[in-house]
């Protein structure tokens, strides 16, 4: 044996290994001598690990992890920057510093993904952390869900996403700033990440939000109460000020008009040309600048009495709710419970003149809609599942809820055929099958499953549960439910809700199913007095038609669907 660090007269075979063996192959096959001299190249320059990694990357397909340790060997033995790697072979840095993550992965984790036993989407996210121990460990004791998205829940458990609203409303600079430091995700499409120091974000965003409060403020508010999260249970309890339309000057309202003529006359040609592009954003051009002008703004003399919640929103702006009275701000006319902020006696809608299959129909559609509302509001349906528990435990007789804590699913196909191929049916059942999808074949792992969740996820599961039990349909004999159907106000009051989004009367619906005057009271309400006279002689098939036409695209719905049990109450009375 040659002493060590002395030459012993023989190479490493560095690049060309397979062919050196065919070679030994020819020899055995006595196709060439022993002897037979081989052309070699013999390199003491270059360095042996990058002739390797471009032989290979050239001429074969290595294994993908060997790759990524060449890359990562490169640039930790031989001071190699991602730049340098990339203009060497052909890549983008971006690719480059990819594989330096991922051949900076635990070897033992690299290995199972040589052997199969682990995918590239499962491997990409151990890099979010250089912890091996770490990833070994969450690797060992994940369950039957081994995706990406449960690997990187345990390795960021106590770290925010990038793309969290209080981040939007920071920015990540700002954090960054204060010190907080962003783990990145070099495989998110979006180039998210996460930020180790959730209670610095948590503090940026309740210095922010007072700034916003202070211009809020400014407009002459009594009270202005600033907090992270939207009070819902209290809000829905409040009573509120009335909006005016905003008073124009006589300049401003020839401006309105004008517009108005305007996008009248764009809109009449439209109808007759087809819209492009250039005439479909003048038209929303011309609306946004109708909006503007037609605004509802508070009276003074109410701005002064009221106040304001200011807090974080949904999707990370500042969410403003104005116009909010305090008990000992509600101004009780003389002779009356009080003209603001009054509770309703529990009553049922009613409808006169409308049959109650329409009326069960009708308050369907509603339900639907607030079933699809509720979903999209996880926050709001953790308040009222709670409060129907306690409604449970505290009282035991009449409904106080709409909800059914039981989770039985409210069947609404009885009272409205047809309505699963609605937009609020049709957006029920996508979401129900999405989560459907993701539970676990057995259900002895359900706990498992719903308590792995994130919050995030946590909240919107509950929320479409609570949404799939909501019932505001009224069924005849349904006075018994005042109480829940007050509920249901309650709830479409505290929700972004609106019926326009999903219901429009037609003939089959309403028009065809209601007498003649209230036909012509629906055009009244929705095109003028002039469309209602125009109507007025035909017989009621064909008025239904026409005001079916008239009515498309107006917004007018009956009053079942726009008024509250309270306002009912006091149109009977």
């Amino acid at each position: 044996m040659a002493p060590k660090n002395k030459p012993t007269g023989n190479f490493l075979v560095n690049a060309g290994e397979g062919r050196r063996l065919a070679q030994l192959l020819r020899a055995k096959r006595k196709e060439i001598a022993k002897d037979e001299p081989i052309p070699c190249v013999v390199d003491t320059e270059h360095n042996a690990a990058e002739i390797s990694l471009a032989e290979n990357t050239i001429r074969s397909n290595m294994h993908p992890a060997d790759e990524f340790e060449a890359f990562a060997e490169l640039n930790q033995k031989e001071g190699m920057s991602a730049e340098d790697i990339a203009g060497r072979y052909g890549v983008t840095a971006a690719v480059v510093k990819q594989r330096l993550k991922l051949g900076a992965v635990s070897p033992s984790l690299l290995a199972l993904y040589r052997e199969g036993a682990m995918n590239l989407d499962q491997l990409t996210a151990f890099t979010i952390t250089d912890d091996h121990a770490r990833q070994e460990q969450v690797w060992a004791e994940l369950g039957r869900d081994k995706s990406r998205q449960a690997i990187l829940r345990e390795l960021t458990d106590g770290q925010v996403a990038a793309n969290d609203r209080r981040v939007n409303f920071i920015g990540l600079e700002a954090y960054e700033a204060a010190g907080g430091t962003v783990i990145r995700d070099l495989f998110d499409e979006e180039d998210g990440g996460y930020l180790t120091d959730a209670p610095l974000l948590t503090r940026l965003v309740r210095e922010k939000l007072p700034r916003v409060a202070e211009t809020v403020t400014a407009e002459g508010w009594k009270w202005v109460q600033v907090d992270v999260e939207y009070d819902y249970q209290r809000t829905a309890s409040m009573a509120t000020i009335d909006t005016v339309p905003r008073p124009l000057s006589d300049e401003e309202q020839q401006q309105l008009t004008a517009l108005q003529e305007e996008l009248e006359q764009i809109s009449v040609e439209a109808e007759e040309n087809g819209e492009g592009e250039d005439t479909y954003a003048e038209i929303e051009r011309l609306e946004t600048e109708i909006a503007k002008l037609s605004e509802e703004t508070f009276l003074p003399e109410d701005i002064a009495r009221a106040g304001a919640f200011v807090a974080l929103g949904t999707n990370g702006e500042a969410r403003i709710e104005r116009g909010y009275l305090r008990p000992e701000d509600v101004q009780h006319k003389e002779g009356e419970g009080g003209a603001e902020g009054k509770t309703a006696s529990p009553a049922v809608k009613q409808a006169e003149g409308l049959s109650a299959a329409l009326v069960a129909e009708l308050s369907a559609h509603r339900t639907a809609a607030l079933q699809n509302d509720l979903a999209q509001a996880p926050d709001l349906a953790l308040i009222a599942v709670t409060h129907a528990l306690a409604a449970k435990a505290f009282y035991h007789f009449g409904d106080l809820s709409c909800l059914g804590v039981s989770l039985n699913a409210t069947s609404l196909s009885g009272a409205a055929s047809g309505i699963e191929e609605t937009v609020a049916g049709q957006a029920i059942a996508e979401r129900h099958a999405a989560w459907e999808a993701r539970m676990p074949e057995e259900r002895e792992a359900l706990w498992a499953f719903v308590s792995s969740l994130a919050m995030d996820d946590l909240l919107a599961l509950l929320a479409h549960c609570a949404s799939l039990s909501l019932d505001a349909v009224q069924r005849p004999g349904s006075h018994s439910r005042g109480a829940a159907l007050t509920h249901a106000d309650t709830l479409a009051k505290a929700m972004p809700h609106d019926m326009t989004r999903y219901w429009q009367p037609t003939v089959a619906n309403y028009l065809g199913r209601v007498s003649k005057e209230r036909i012509l009271e629906a055009v009244r309400e929705g095109r003028g007095e002039d469309e209602a006279r125009h109507i007025a002689g035909l017989k009621k098939q064909a008025m239904a038609e026409l005001a079916e036409q008239s009515l498309s695209g107006e917004n007018w719905l009956p009053p079942l669907l726009r008024i509250s049990v309270e306002e009912a109450a006091q149109i009977e009375a």
